[in-house]
């Protein structure tokens, strides 16, 4: 269609006229000798007649209107340009005033076509009828037309809102990638999140959703865009969180093997850094080789220029050197430490590497180098005021407990217990007695910065000869501090306080309490051991205001509260005591000693429910302690749960088999339970326990008896009367047995038993007569009180006068006593209980049982 030109001039229908504002008509023929002047970038055409200029300007340099044209559509395209019409006098401003019959609105409502235009959604011409030609760009709308009535609004703003802004393609491979690598940066926020509040599993498992999520990212990505495009910083997080969460949850084999994939990836960069952490998961395994050999490699990769990092590294390698035993490679390792950046812990670390070889001179110019080690803190005298200024106070007061004052302070403190370990680590050693090494290390402390600790290692000092049990020596280093400042003389006095209290010399535990208070009221640990002091001599009340007042002054001083609730517990204060005891549980949560208190308060107060409650915590915490389980076991059984009972009891006696109490629990309870065969191990541990208590043997016997196994019960008799030949009750345990079995030895027995029953007759004659002679109605009250008091009663009074021979023999009570004075009372009676009737085996008769159905066994034969 190029260079077409048209035979018939169109003409311009009314709906035309007012899109282009054009006035209806004939369309505008091309001037004759019109050409293509130009062509620009965006195809633009414009039609010149030679030697005039065009008013229509485009290309990339036009302002005020462009139409974009390809060749093929030129003829279309030439009927919608606009033409300025021709004057004489070429005024291009010409024909403003004109009137534009584009505004005679009087034939449109009559004009078809343009009110069917107006009813279209975009002004198109209807589908019927001649089609429009296509345009690139819409008119500018700068036409002199246009210009007529209208108002200047150069800012738009009659046009009303600008339309929304256009929706984002969810869709779109792009935005997927970029939402997906959103989210992979959410969860491994989350995963660090998750890490600082400790919850590391939880910290783990968005580390591996974000490692599965960063994956997918990079899958789709190569699908779009090039390889060279992949975000490798976000792939390096993930995986780098990945490692730390796999060496957080202890496991070393996964993170060992993600930190393999970082550190192998050459495209990573500084990732060799990353062997630091490799070596410090093998230190945890204990593989130190394999530590030692990824620490040197990481020292390679770093360059020189990151010297904090490498005198770290070089630190970790020293304490690996230290844990595998090559003490000398770990001497170099801390002296070239200390000789480019000297810090605490290598100088400390050293001084244990000189300790382990056993080098006296190292040791002392490796303390030197710690003592000498700087702080690099501010003086205390910065947070104090020195004039009254209020601002400045106001300052002072907000920076003297700020995070780095408690860093300051912290830094010091630890700077504090390294020169007191080394100090007391290589004082024994680095001369002929500790007592000269302390004192070479008190003059090299007292040179230094920190002049303070001179008083806290003399007092180290002392407290050593208590450990060497050389209490005078201890003493006398401690009075060496009656004169010096009061700080020191009150720590000094405290301990000696204690020493002598532990003495049980009360008098001067006061004295030396009563200096600590005085040169120090504010010290806690001084108004305790006062406390202590008072609470020995039996004055609670008193005792418990010193408590009270070391408590204001530390609340978190526990000896102080513990103190106090056993102060409460001896006044009966149950509820003000178990309150102490809960307290301090809140403070010491594993701590036995409250965990028992607070049973037996529980206890005290009658709730055995409670009491065993506290208990289980108790054992759950020291689970074989005996006396715990034993109290467990006393509980149950009060409560009538024998079986409960038995365990604990049981238990108890596992760990601690000498507990006479409960083995003779131990021993009633298969008593009772008709196991008597498993009873007799138990009372043959108590004799062994207590050899001279003649009770325990005799148990032994009367099990055998019961068990059916009368010989070994008469081997046992006839052991038993040979330890203890005045024992009534084994003499008639004989006389019974070789009666029913009918062995000679009878009559042997029978006749003992009545020599010794005469004797005990004399015995009380003598005593009542004694009793009788003092004459006097207490002498009688006395005389009958005690035969009323029953058998336990006479048999103690009695004993007090018993000759030599018999003040020998072990001190048990004798309920059997003969009333008789002639015949021989050989009845006995079991202290296990009635037996069952065995078949008769004897040819003589027996004495009928009925004699001696009356009879009771003392309670010192009797199980409890």
């Amino acid at each position: 269609m190029h260079g077409k030109r048209h035979s018939k001039t169109p003409k311009i229908s009314v709906a035309e006229s007012y899109r282009s504002g054009r006035p209806p008509g004939r369309r505008p023929r091309p001037a004759p000798g019109a050409e293509d002047c130009g062509s620009g970038f965006l195809g633009f055409r414009a039609w010149q007649r030679p030697g005039r200029r065009a008013l229509a300007y485009g290309g990339s340099e036009g302002i005020l209107g462009t139409v974009a044209l390809f060749p093929r559509r030129e003829v279309q395209m030439m009927q919608n340009v606009h033409l300025a019409p021709e004057t004489d006098e070429d005024d291009l401003y010409s024909g403003y005033n004109d009137y534009n019959p584009t505004y005679d609105t009087e034939e449109l409502e009559n004009d078809t076509a343009f009110q069917q235009a107006v009813r279209t959604s975009h002004g198109r011409r209807p589908p019927d009828g001649v089609a429009r030609p296509m345009t690139a760009v819409r008119a500018a709308g700068f036409t002199k037309a246009a210009l007529r009535g209208s108002a200047f609004d150069p800012l738009g703003q009659s046009r009303g809102p600008a339309p929304p802004l256009e929706a984002k393609n969810e869709d779109s491979p792009e935005e997927k990638i970029r939402q997906l690598e959103k989210k992979v940066n959410e969860l491994v926020e989350e995963s660090c999140v998750a890490n600082g509040c400790g919850d590391l599993k939880l910290a783990l498992e968005k580390a591996k959703d974000a490692g599965r999520k960063e994956r997918v990212l990079v899958r789709q990505r190569e699908q779009v865009t090039t390889p060279e495009n992949i975000n490798l910083d976000l792939t390096y997080s993930v995986l780098f969180n990945l490692a730390s969460q796999y060496s957080a949850n202890e496991m070393y084999a996964e993170a060992l093997n993600t930190y393999q994939v970082i550190v192998k990836n050459k495209m990573f960069s500084n990732a060799g850094r990353l062997k630091v952490n490799m070596g410090n998961i093998y230190l945890k395994q204990r593989n130190y080789s394999k530590a030692i050999k990824f620490y040197r490699m990481a020292l390679d990769q770093i360059p020189s220029v990151h010297k904090e990092m490498r005198i770290k590294i070089m630190q970790n390698i020293g304490v690996t050197f230290i844990k595998t035993g090559q003490y000398s490679d770990a001497i170099n390792s801390f002296e070239h430490i200390m000789s480019m950046a000297p810090n605490l812990k290598a100088g400390f670390n050293l001084i244990l590497s000189y300790f382990a070889v056993g080098d006296q001179e190292k040791m002392k110019k490796a303390f030197q180098k710690l003592i000498a080690v700087p702080l690099e803190i501010d003086e205390d005298d910065k947070y104090i005021s020195p004039n009254d200024d209020p601002h400045t106070n106001l300052v002072i007061e907000a920076i003297k407990n700020d995070h780095l004052r408690q860093m300051e302070r912290e830094r010091k403190a630890m700077a504090e217990k390294y020169i007191m370990t080394a100090a007391k680590l290589i004082a024994p050693v680095i001369e002929t007695s500790f007592a000269v090494g302390y004192d070479w290390c008190v003059e090299v402390v007292k040179a230094s910065q920190y002049v303070e600790l001179a008083n806290d290692l003399e007092i180290n000092k002392a407290i050593t000869y208590l450990r060497q049990k050389d209490f005078n020596q201890a003493v006398e280093t401690l009075k060496m501090f009656e004169k010096k400042d009061s700080r020191v003389k009150s720590a000094a006095a405290t301990n000696l306080s204690f020493l002598y209290y532990l003495e049980n010399e009360f008098a001067q535990a006061s004295s030396y309490a009563d200096l600590a208070v005085n040169s120090d009221r504010y010290n806690p640990s001084a108004l305790t051991n006062k406390g202590n002091t008072v609470f020995a001599n039996g004055d609670y009340e008193k005792a418990a205001e010193f408590y009270k007042e070391a408590l204001r002054n530390d609340s978190s001083c526990t000896e102080a509260l513990y103190n106090i609730g056993l102060t409460y517990k001896k006044l009966n204060r149950l509820d003000e005591a178990l309150d102490c005891f809960l307290k301090l549980h809140a403070i010491l949560r594993n701590s036995a000693q409250v965990l028992y208190q607070i049973a037996h308060v529980y206890e005290l107060m009658e709730d055995p429910n409670q009491a065993i409650e506290w208990l289980m915590q108790l054992i759950s915490v020291v689970p074989t302690d005996s006396r715990a389980l034993s109290k467990l076991g006393e509980l149950y059984d009060s409560e009538g749960d024998k079986s409960q009972a038995f365990q604990y009891y049981y238990e108890s006696y596992r760990y601690f088999p000498s507990n006479i109490e409960v083995i003779e629990w131990l021993g009633a309870y298969y008593i009772d339970t008709q196991f008597c065969e498993k009873a007799i191990q138990y009372f043959e541990r108590a004799s062994l326990i207590q050899p001279t208590q003649v009770k325990w043997q005799l148990m032994v016997a009367s099990c055998f008896r019961r068990s059916g196994n009368y010989q070994k019960a008469l081997d046992t008799y006839k052991d038993i009367h040979r330890k203890f030949p005045e024992n009534v009750e084994c003499l008639r345990f004989l006389v019974r047995l070789c009666t029913d079995i009918g062995l000679k030895e009878v009559q042997e027995y029978a006749t003992k038993l009545k020599r010794l029953e005469k004797m005990k007759e004399i015995r009380e004659q003598r005593i009542k007569s004694g009793r009788d002679g003092s004459g006097g109605s207490r002498s009688k009250r006395e005389g009958s009180a005690g035969s009323d008091s029953g058998q336990n009663c006479s048999a103690s009074s009695k004993g007090e006068r018993l000759g030599a021979r018999l003040r020998a023999l072990p001190g048990t009570n004798e309920p059997y006593e003969s009333s008789s004075n002639k015949e021989i009372d050989a009845s006995y009676v079991d202290p296990l209980g009635p037996q069952i009737e065995r078949p008769k085996t004897a040819a003589k008769k027996r004495i009928d049982e009925d004699d001696f159905a009356d009879e009771e066994l003392g309670d010192d034969l009797l199980p409890e």
